[in-house]
């Protein structure tokens, strides 16, 4: 696979202005990356900046802590949809998890894996779930990742980036011994260098998230000769 369909070139932070998700789109055309990962009320502006390429929009759900309602969640993904979203990356009810309410989880991406398939625009649209690594035991990330192939994600990703920590090969590794096949696995959170990047696709993450993605790419095209 091209390196640079590697990296959803991401920008959540809640100082991010219009003219910086303008720019993000503009780097994320010039390096063909994979998508730009946004919050849900900069979905169509992205769409309409990324029409006609092959560059996604990717919309985050129920963002950052996760615990809001899943009708809350069905709202926010139906509406980043119809506004233009190719992908979605939800954040699963981390404390639902932590409390051994397997139903609850499990139903919770169920009904958005339903909306990303069933939905106003007729596309089928891939979903990640966030699980929250830092926050869980080795067990509860097992589950998490089990729970979310039952609910048939498209991919398990490691971490929102808002937390105490991000992502780490030990996880990734994890979690892709966990699905063993059946999703994918994004790693996201801490991934700053090309060194980085490199062991969390080594360690198996089909997907990398990070707004460091620019420097990624400078250093390995540069290391690569181009």
């Amino acid at each position: 696979m091209k390196f640079s369909k590697y990296f959803d070139h991401t920008i959540l932070k809640a100082d991010a202005t219009p003219a910086d998700v303008k720019r993000i789109c503009e780097e994320a055309k010039k390096y063909d990356f994979a998508s730009v990962c946004v919050n849900s009320c900069y979905t169509a502006m992205v769409a309409e900046e990324l029409a006609d390429t092959d560059v996604k929009v990717c919309t985050v759900v129920g963002f950052p802590l996760g615990a809001m309602s899943t009708l809350s969640k069905k709202l926010e993904t139906i509406n980043a949809i119809e506004n233009g979203a190719g992908e979605i990356d939800m954040v699963l009810k981390i404390g639902e998890l932590k409390a051994g309410n397997e139903g609850e989880v499990l139903n919770d991406i169920r009904e958005i894996k339903d909306v990303c398939l069933h939905n106003p625009t007729w596309k089928e649209v891939p979903l990640k779930v966030i699980i929250e690594t830092c926050l869980l035991t080795e067990e509860e990330k097992k589950t998490a990742c089990e729970l979310a192939v039952a609910a048939n994600a498209d991919f398990v990703k490691t971490s929102t980036g808002f937390s105490t920590g991000g992502a780490t090969v030990e996880d990734v590794a994890l979690m892709k011994q966990t699905v063993a096949g059946k999703a994918y696995v994004k790693a996201s959170g801490g991934i700053r260098d090309l060194k980085t990047a490199q062991a969390m696709i080594e360690a198996g993450a089909d997907r990398l998230g990070t707004s460091a993605t620019v420097a990624i790419m400078e250093a390995y095209l540069a290391e690569n000769g181009q």
